[in-house]
């Protein structure tokens, strides 16, 4: 009997350890930057070359942000929620990215929160933000307009935007500091 009781228990852990090193290695896979380079027309939502709709949001800090003041910086759009996974595996690298690069690039982040669908409301968007360091605006999309007009079906969600204003790529899915760089690095 304790030999069957072993024997299902390795035969778990095996199962176990060769799920999550799946996981792990599907994590690692990046699509080639080229694809987003090139725009991907086949998604849903805001399309690569269309001038985004304007919003103005509280963030998490009380302050309120308008788009369109954004207007000669590179715009980092981000939507996501506290509860979902790619997000944060996405979010320790928008944060590396930003602290290194804020200022010298030129750049700014928003990342929308899409409050309507947090389980846990501002006091959970409050935790992930604090057990992530996270240091740039949190916008709070309370009501879903701004989900809405973006078009956001999947989060996380990132619109990148070019000086000039215009959507230059959309991603769907999380990003890592080196794409985020070569995203970035390609906006006017």
């Amino acid at each position: 009997m304790n030999k069957k009781i072993i024997g299902y228990l390795i035969t778990v852990l095996l199962i176990g350890s060769m799920v999550v090193l799946m996981i792990k290695s599907n994590l690692e896979k990046t699509e080639p930057i080229e694809n987003y380079l090139a725009g991907s027309e086949e998604m849903p939502g805001l399309k690569k070359g269309t001038t985004p709709p304007d919003f103005e949001l509280t963030t998490l800090a009380g302050d309120v942000v308008k788009l369109s003041d954004l207007k000669g910086k590179k715009v980092v759009l981000n939507f996501w929620a506290s509860w979902c996974g790619p997000c944060k595996v996405e979010m320790p690298h928008m944060e590396k990215y930003y602290k290194k690069n804020k200022d010298k690039e030129n750049v700014e982040f928003l990342a929308v929160n899409l409050t309507t669908g947090e389980k846990r409301g501002i006091e959970g968007v409050e935790q992930f933000v604090d057990a992530y360091g996270l240091t740039f605006p949190i916008p709070m999309d309370f009501d879903g307009t701004v989900m809405k007009q973006y078009e956001v079906m999947t989060i996380p969600t990132t619109y990148m935007i070019g000086t000039d204003g215009i959507i230059a790529f959309k991603k769907v899915g999380p990003m890592d500091e080196k794409m985020l760089k070569a995203l970035i690095d390609n906006l006017n």
